[in-house]
């Protein structure tokens, strides 16, 4: 049985069994559903976006407050009764709520998302606790005492008051945020988002905005717990500032987290277990340690300490492990023959210049990483960038592909000149890179880390992913990532877990990822390090095929034999500064490259 098909007989089976269940088992099930429509969010934000927040309650807050006040403040129903009658103001409720959150969010995450480290979730609970305060200093929010008398919700005339009826509501809700959740992690946008939490220096290279991205994402949790307590007031008709304070924002990350931030059936899973402990401990502890002291607060943080202790990724993954033994494995992503081919770019004429620095110059205060170099990339040919360690080769592949900024000259990538703009600038006008140190996502098979290469050859965004609306181009995608990885040697491989290879075969997942996006320049930082004799064979056979299509591609790397077999030019780098330049056999009998990359000719010799 499938992992779909056991979800579906869940849906099903609480569908049937709904209207028998007990009052009080209905009224759990709906606090369940609102408290997993947050950790939704969060599992998105959190163990996705790997972004954490403490503050989400707070937009609990304000979902919930802003249709408190559209439905029983007489300013609001004076304005809108003559547009729409008393049934319809909840809906206007939510979209005042909506409204509110996006812009309260859209500002906050501008703000706050440019921190890192431990700054970003102090950050929240900073304006996690500001709103909470100004909740309860508002007077027409009814201060602390907060709003009652919000009405129920009404839909085709049928009046949601019951808790049966309405957790049929929160309940379609749930299932259809985790249906669109699900459509956009399996997309291009999702798994632009999974690259966010590994590396966004990997992904701004792929053509990536992961500033624009890790706002999307904190916006859409923050729209999530919105419309979470839009239900929340509807539900309990009644809303004060204490349940969106610092500590409820704390139990929402407690539930995505021990669910297991990294799956959004985790966020159910976590919200329905926190919530039934709370339960028991506040009907166990009074009886066994006597009704005064919250102790139930103690035990239930100390209950979290020992399973997060035991499972550190969560209880799904644990669960999904064991409950697996007896499913049939989960589908592997399908890539369609018949998919149409993705626009191509035209690749220059062969000889055409398409990387140049001028004088380029990296400073860290008083240490010179690279004094004025200059270099050509001209297409149809394979330049080689060689020297010792520290020589300056890595600092300089980032300057020449906007990871880092030059502290002086130029570079010019097609005839436009580059200064001060990103990595995605650079990879938009055709230049495509790997890494010295290997950066995928470890987790996903090899087939997406290299579909994650062509990103910026896709244009569907957030709602046709979560709509499924972009099927057309994502098999396009998938089908252009299959094409590369047969290309590289690595279709027996191609639905591995990219960070269970060798580090060499990673190594060449990263080649395929960048040729996905279709470049005319290449920068392969140490391509051939892991790799055996046989595979470096291959490796030389396709870096020449590339070079005989016209790619132009630069090369950093310590393999000799393998730099001056393959290179048409290499560039020797010491300390920084450009000490030779020429083919190989000029460079190799170069009296300078001998003594001071090789230390002389004998060690040439040897090495080469």
């Amino acid at each position: 049985m499938s992992s779909r098909r056991v979800t579906m007989l869940f849906v099903a089976a609480l569908a049937l069994a709904w209207p028998w269940l007990p009052e009080f088992t209905v009224s759990v099930l709906c606090t369940i559903g609102l408290y997993a429509l947050v950790a939704a969010g969060l599992v998105m934000l959190t163990g996705i976006g790997g972004m954490t927040s403490f503050g989400q309650a707070a937009f609990v807050g304000l979902g919930a407050y802003a249709t408190a006040w559209v439905c029983t403040s007489p300013i609001a129903t004076a304005a809108l009764g003559s547009v729409a009658g008393p049934a319809l103001l909840p809906w206007f409720g939510l979209a005042l709520g909506l409204a509110l959150t996006f812009l309260v969010a859209w500002g906050l995450g501008a703000i706050t998302l440019k921190l890192s480290g431990h700054y970003l979730p102090l950050c929240t609970i900073a304006w996690g606790l500001s709103l909470y305060f100004l909740f309860g200093n508002l007077d027409f929010l009814g201060g602390h005492t907060g709003l009652g008398g919000v009405p129920p919700l009404t839909i085709a005339g049928i009046s949601l008051a019951s808790p049966r009826l309405l957790g049929v509501l929160i309940w379609a809700v749930l299932l259809l945020t985790l249906w669109a959740l699900h459509n956009l992690l399996d997309s291009r946008e999702g798994r632009a988002l999974r690259a966010l939490k590994s590396s966004r220096v990997m992904a701004e290279s792929m053509g990536i905005a992961t500033a624009r991205q890790r706002i999307k994402v904190f916006v859409l949790a923050a729209l999530l717990a919105a419309v979470s307590g839009w239900l929340y007031a509807h539900f309990q008709r009644f809303v004060n500032p204490t349940p969106f304070n610092l500590n409820i924002g704390i139990e929402y990350l407690f539930m995505a987290v021990l669910g297991g931030a990294g799956h959004l059936w985790g966020a159910v899973l976590g919200a329905t277990l926190i919530t039934l402990v709370k339960e028991q401990l506040q009907d166990i502890l009074p009886q066994l340690l006597g009704s005064s002291g919250n102790f139930e607060v103690i035990v239930f943080g100390l209950l979290m300490m020992l399973v997060l202790q035991r499972f550190a990724d969560g209880l799904w993954p644990t669960l999904a492990r064991v409950t697996r033994r007896g499913m049939t494995p989960a589908s592997r992503a399908t890539v369609s023959a018949s998919a149409a081919p993705l626009p191509q770019r035209p690749l220059p004429a062969p000889g055409e210049l398409l990387l140049e620095t001028d004088h380029v110059s990296k400073r860290f205060g008083g240490l010179i990483a690279n004094n004025a170099i200059a270099l050509t990339l001209k297409a149809g040919e394979v330049h080689a960038l060689i020297g010792p360690n520290g020589a300056g080769k890595t600092t300089f592949f980032n300057m020449i592909s906007g990871v880092d900024h030059p502290s002086e000259g130029e570079v010019r990538l097609m005839g436009q000149a580059m200064q001060g703009r990103p990595a995605r600038a650079f990879a938009k006008r055709g230049l495509a890179r790997t890494f010295q140190h290997v950066r995928l996502l470890g987790q996903r098979s090899v087939l997406e880390n290299v579909a994650l290469g062509a990103h910026r050859r896709g244009r569907r965004g957030w709602w046709a992913a979560m709509l499924r609306l972009e099927r057309a181009e994502e098999a396009a995608l998938l089908a252009e990532a299959r094409r590369q990885i047969e290309r590289c040697g690595l279709a027996d491989h191609m639905h591995t877990p990219a960070g269970s290879l060798p580090l060499g075969q990673q190594r060449v997942v990263e080649i395929a990822r960048a040729l996905a996006g279709q470049p005319a320049a290449l920068l392969l930082d140490e391509p051939a390090a892991g790799l055996r004799h046989l595979e470096k064979q291959a490796l030389a056979g396709l870096l020449a095929q590339l070079r005989s299509e016209g790619l132009g591609i630069l090369v950093v790397e310590h393999d000799m034999e393998f730099v001056m077999n393959l290179a048409d030019r290499v560039t020797v780098l010491e300390f920084g500064c450009v000490i030779a330049e020429g083919t190989p056999a000029e460079v190799q009998a170069n009296p300078r490259v001998l003594e001071a990359y090789l230390g002389g000719a004998d060690d040439w010799e040897d090495a080469a």
